[in-house]
């Protein structure tokens, strides 16, 4: 057991490295189509820092960056192949599929949306208006300037160096928007350049927001704009010779410290592949709130440190999962929880709890859904039995979906009439507990010398036409004893 939460320890380690009034975390992406939730591994391993800074009592500023300035590189299969025509325009300059302002804006809104309902709520700069705006001309500049000791440390990790007319820079033409055009000469800060298209101009980039620096050389002029102090990345960006490792290095031509970094690894869907946004490979953050409350969400990324992957579950494993965080909500209320999992039901929370909310677990309410009780159920328990009804309209094994019957559709051998008509007595005589009622299965199995099994198969099979169903006990409790005696008594 970790002697405290990891979040907590880069907490410490950025507040000892720095004495700042303000502390700077950071996250992105750019929108290259539907944002799935493998992204969201980034912007909750942020938020949690963020977190943690705000319980030691600092201010922190939560940035979260659209990269919408970026080539428009592919079509995703979710997105009209006729798009090809905007390929190499900036993801902000093409249209959306879906309605809204623009390709990226689309996508943009829509996980934000999503943010929102787990708790989250960075401060969104939409890279398309800062380079617009001129913002990042002097780093731009200075990247120009310092040209020979970029390329000296980019080709450290590189098999072929790069040529003698490498820039680091892209410019986008002015007419077309797309990046199909070439430097021709640099002097100061006037570009001149032209294009595919048949476009020819000389711009001065405090003016025209028309070029923006490769990735290698933004990501850590970035950090100095913002002042970062962190910021994870995944397993793509922290390889050896990856873009944070040269990025360390750049960013000290912008006279700035890299930020302390967290690498996170890849998520996946229980029995999917991995996601890709370009290629339409998506499962979104919306799909996954569809099934999991948002407390419960976020403690499966909570839970789990971010070097270690993981896999999330639309499968029966929802309900352990439901389970674990219940028992885990029980601890912490119930002061048995250990400090690790103090820490992890806390950050879980998307406010500060006020204490434990009483609602039925996951496992109950697919009965009680099915048995027609949503009525009798509090608000807590009803906001839960919508997961639960996503779940079973959409993902729930078929051993979990059943219908109580009104008449008998099974045959039914000597011995499990016998049982049954038993079961029938006890039910009317006397009212159990889920535990006192299990017992009683048994007491009858004993009495008329019947297998369990073949006791279990007919109780399913007259009550919901199936082998097998929910935990028998709850089942009868749920559906209400009145009913089931009923229905035992069409026993012939």
């Amino acid at each position: 057991m970790e002697k405290f939460f990891w979040a907590d320890a880069i907490a410490d380690d950025i507040i000892k490295r720095k004495k700042k009034k303000e502390y700077v975390c950071a996250s992105g992406i750019t929108p290259s189509g539907t944002i799935h939730v493998g992204n969201f591994r980034e912007v909750i391993t942020t938020d949690l820092v963020v977190r943690a800074l705000r319980d030691k009592g600092k201010k922190v500023r939560f940035i979260y960056s659209w990269d919408d300035y970026d080539r428009f590189r592919k079509v995703p299969s979710n997105v009209p192949k006729e798009f090809e025509e905007y390929l190499g325009m900036p993801v902000s300059e093409v249209p959306s599929p879906f309605g809204g302002k623009n390709y990226a804006q689309y996508f943009e809104n829509e996980f934000e949306k999503s943010l929102k309902k787990v708790g989250i709520k960075p401060e969104f700069i939409r890279q398309n208006l800062m380079h617009k705006k001129c913002a990042y001309a002097p780093l731009i500049k200075k990247a120009l300037d310092e040209l020979p000791k970029i390329k000296k440390i980019l080709n450290k990790y590189r098999k072929e160096p790069l040529g003698k007319d490498w820039l680091p820079l892209e410019v986008f033409c002015e007419k077309c928007k797309k990046d199909s055009t070439k430097i021709l000469d640099i002097k100061g800060y006037k570009i001149e350049y032209e294009c595919v298209c048949g476009h020819k101009d000389i711009f001065d980039y405090r003016e025209k927001g028309l070029v923006k620096l490769k990735w290698r050389v933004d990501w850590p002029a970035r950090w100095k704009y913002e002042k970062v102090d962190f910021e994870p990345g995944g397993i793509d960006h922290s390889v050896h010779g990856g873009s944070y490792m040269t990025g360390k290095e750049i960013v000290k031509i912008f006279d700035y410290e890299a930020p302390i970094y967290q690498l996170y690894e890849w998520i996946r869907i229980k029995g999917g592949t991995e996601f890709s946004s370009s290629k339409g490979n998506t499962v979104t953050l919306d799909e996954v709130e569809e099934i999991y409350e948002p407390e419960i969400l976020r403690y499966l990324f909570v839970g789990t440190r971010p070097n270690k992957g993981f896999q999330i579950s639309f499968d029966a494993d929802v309900i352990k999962t439901y389970d674990e965080y219940d028992m885990l909500e029980e601890k912490y209320f119930d002061k048995t929880a250990t400090p690790q999992e103090r820490r992890i039901y806390e950050l879980s929370q998307i406010e500060k709890s006020k204490g434990r909310k009483e609602k039925l677990g996951f496992r109950h309410l697919v009965t009680f859904i099915q048995t027609g009780k949503i009525q009798e159920l509090n608000a807590e328990s009803k906001k839960r039995a919508e997961k639960v009804k996503n779940w079973l309209n959409k993902y729930a094994p078929e051993d979990f979906k059943f219908e109580v019957q009104d008449k008998i559709m099974v045959k039914l051998d000597k011995k499990q009439k016998q049982a049954l008509k038993a079961l029938k007595e006890s039910l009317a005589v006397k009212d159990f507990t889920e535990d006192e009622l299990f017992g009683e299965f048994y007491n009858i199995c004993q009495a008329v010398d019947i297998p369990n099994k073949e006791f279990f198969d007919g109780a399913y099979g007259v009550i919901i036409n199936k082998a097998r169903g929910p935990r028998l006990a709850a089942l009868i409790l749920a559906i209400g004893k009145g009913k089931v005696i009923e229905l035992l008594e069409k026993i012939k």
